[in-house]
């Protein structure tokens, strides 16, 4: 189970890790400059796309993008498959969420569908699975391949398990052609090992007070 505490009373920090789930700044706001923008969204949306995501945390990141997914119209429906190793408490994560009241009724279906072991949500425009477990086994496991990654895992530095080499490897295999990543970080062996991987990497300008983030495609 993820481990919680609170800053500033609204945004939650993993004790586990020593990293908030989101910015300190605008949790949404940097989802949408990091994995939707990242990944030139919405303009590839279409029946079935998948998003896959290692790092689920509070779902923030797909009711983002399943919100962004409604607005413009998309025929169909959006694909998720995240991947996380430690879930978080459905209270710690609705009081989370109540952050963002844009998304409350997105939020509500999805917390009526929160539990601690994997789980899957299917509406008429989300076809959503979480799968709870060490990605590092659960990725190369995966059914079809993603159109795009939010690689969202808590810092490179203080998680350094969720960005080796290997699973970056695994990212890449599970990632179609012509697809793309996103993350928010720009440490240079997360860079070599997503280009190792198949990616043409390149460095873009980042959220808020990060200077740079990680964007690619799928040669």
């Amino acid at each position: 189970m993820a481990e919680v505490e609170w800053r500033d009373g609204a945004v939650p920090v993993s004790t586990r890790f020593d990293d908030p789930y989101f910015s300190l700044e605008n949790g949404m706001a940097e989802t949408g400059h990091v994995f939707l923008a990242g990944n030139d969204l919405p303009a590839r949306f279409c029946d079935g796309f998948h998003v896959a995501e290692l790092g689920f945390g509070t779902g923030l990141n797909l009711l983002c993008a399943w919100k962004l997914f409604n607005d413009c119209g998309a025929s169909g429906q959006l694909r998720f498959t995240s991947f996380e190793a430690f879930p978080m408490d459905k209270d710690d994560a609705e009081s989370a969420l109540a952050a963002f009241p844009e998304l409350s009724d997105l939020a509500a279906v999805l917390l009526d569908n929160w539990l601690q072991e994997s789980f899957e949500l299917e509406t008429p425009t989300l076809k959503a699975q979480i799968i709870i477990g060490d990605a590092n086994a659960t990725v190369p496991a995966m059914h079809s391949p993603a159109d795009a990654w939010f690689l969202d895992g808590f810092s490179p530095a203080k998680n350094p398990q969720l960005w080796g080499a290997e699973l970056m490897q695994a990212v890449g295999a599970q990632t179609k052609t012509g697809g793309t990543f996103a993350t928010y970080t720009a440490a240079g062996h997360v860079r070599r090992a997503l280009s190792e991987a198949g990616f043409e990497v390149s460095r873009v300008p980042g959220f808020g007070r990060k200077r740079h983030m990680s964007v690619g495609v799928k040669r």
